[in-house]
C-alpha cells in the first residue's frame, strides 16, 4: 500500500505543474504586453487569455491550500522563508488580476493598467523564480521550525532562477500567441520565440549545472546510480523537446512550439523533483516528517479525488470552447 503522504506529494507537485505550465504562458503574454504595436494587437494579446486567465490561477489556489491542509509543517517553514518574495507574487498576481479588468473599462487610464498588467505580470514570474530558486538552495531547519534568517532567500542563484523563470514564461507566452494569432502578430512573436528559446535553454543548461552544487546530496542523486542513468536521460529529453520546438518554429507550425515549450517546463520540473525527493523542503524535512497524520490526509484525500476531475473537466472545457484564433474584431466584456 502506498503511503497516504507519498500520493498527497504526488497531488501537490502535479496542481503545482499544473499552475506553472497554465498560469505561466499568460504572465508570459503579460511580460510580451509592451512590444504589441498598437491598441489593437494588445487588445488581441489579452483576449487570447481572457477566458481561461483566472481559472488557470485556481491550481496556485489547491497547490498552496493543499500544502496548508495536508503538510502543515511543510508549510510553516516555506511560508516564513519566503514570505517576502510570496507575498510580493500574490501582489503582483492581485494587482495585474485588477489591470486585466480595468483597462477595458476606461480611456483616460488605460496606459496606466497596461504599465500594471506588464509590471504584475513580470514581477510575479519573477518572483516564483526567486521563490523556487530559495528552495533549491536548502531551507534552514531547527526543531521542527524555520531558522534561517529574514533575507536567506535571496541570493545569486536565487537572483538566477528567477530571471530564468521570467524567461522561460515569456517563451511560453510567445508559443501561445503563435497558436492564437494570426497575421504581423504571430510572425513577431515567430521571431521572438526563436530568441526566447535559445535564452530559455541557456538558463536551464546554467541552472543544471549549478544545482548539483548547492547541496552535496543533489550531487551524489545525479552523479551516483541509478541517478547517473537519469544524468543522461533527462539532457536527452531536452534535445528532443528543443528540436520539436525549433522544427515547428521552422516550419511554421502553430501548436507545435507551444507543446515543445510546455514540455522543457515539465522535464525542468521533474528533474527538481528528482533532486528534492524524498524531501519536501530540502535538504533536511523529507514527505513523510512534513504529512499530516493519516486520519486527515484520508479525509482530505476524499474530497480530492472528487475535487481535482471536476476542475480538470471545466478546466479543459473551456479551453475546448475557446479553441482557434482569437477574433481581433472581438472585444473583451
Amino acid at each position: 500500500m502506498f503511503e497516504l503522504s507519498f500520493i498527497w506529494a504526488g497531488i501537490i507537485a502535479f496542481a503545482v505543474l499544473t499552475y506553472v505550465i497554465l498560469d505561466g504562458f499568460d504572465l508570459g503574454v503579460g511580460i510580451l504586453f509592451p512590444f504589441a504595436k498598437g491598441e489593437k494587437e494588445r487588445s488581441t494579446m489579452m483576449n487570447s487569455i481572457a477566458p481561461i486567465w483566472d481559472g488557470n490561477e485556481t491550481w496556485l489556489v489547491l497547490g498552496g491550500g493543499g500544502l496548508f491542509a495536508v503538510f502543515p509543517l511543510a508549510y510553516a517553514v516555506v511560508m516564513p522563508a519566503l514570505y517576502m518574495p510570496i507575498t510580493l507574487m500574490l501582489l503582483a498576481l492581485i494587482f495585474r488580476g485588477v489591470a486585466f479588468e480595468y483597462r477595458w473599462r476606461t480611456v483616460r487610464w488605460k496606459r496606466v493598467w497596461d504599465v500594471a498588467f506588464f509590471g504584475g505580470s513580470l514581477l510575479a514570474a519573477f518572483m516564483q523564480g526567486i521563490a523556487l530558486g530559495a528552495l533549491v538552495q536548502g531551507v534552514e531547519v531547527t526543531n521542527r521550525a524555520y531558522a534561517g534568517g529574514w533575507w536567506d532567500w535571496l541570493s545569486l542563484f536565487s537572483i538566477l532562477t528567477g530571471f530564468a523563470v521570467v524567461v522561460g514564461y515569456t517563451l511560453l507566452g510567445a508559443t501561445w500567441l503563435i497558436l492564437k494569432t494570426e497575421g504581423p502578430l504571430q510572425e513577431q512573436m515567430q521571431r521572438y520565440a526563436y530568441w526566447l528559446a535559445a535564452g530559455t535553454l541557456a538558463f536551464i543548461g546554467l541552472v543544471s549545472i549549478l544545482t548539483p552544487f548547492q547541496d552535496p546530496v543533489y550531487f551524489q542523486r545525479w552523479f551516483n546510480l541509478p541517478g547517473s542513468v537519469l544524468s543522461a536521460i533527462m539532457p536527452a529529453a531536452l534535445i528532443a523537446a528543443t528540436f520539436a520546438l525549433y522544427s515547428g518554429l521552422k516550419t511554421k507550425k502553430d501548436a507545435q512550439p507551444f507543446l515543445a515549450a510546455l514540455s522543457l517546463f515539465v522535464l525542468c520540473f521533474i528533474g527538481i523533483g528528482i533532486s528534492f525527493y524524498p524531501n519536501i523542503v530540502p535538504p533536511s524535512l523529507t514527505i513523510v516528517e512534513a504529512a499530516a497524520p493519516d486520519s486527515s490526509l484520508l479525509f482530505a484525500l476524499v474530497g480530492t479525488v472528487v475535487l481535482v476531475p471536476l476542475i480538470l473537466a471545466y478546466t479543459a472545457y473551456a479551453y475546448w470552447v475557446f479553441r482557434g484564433k482569437v477574433n481581433p474584431d472581438e472585444g473583451y466584456h
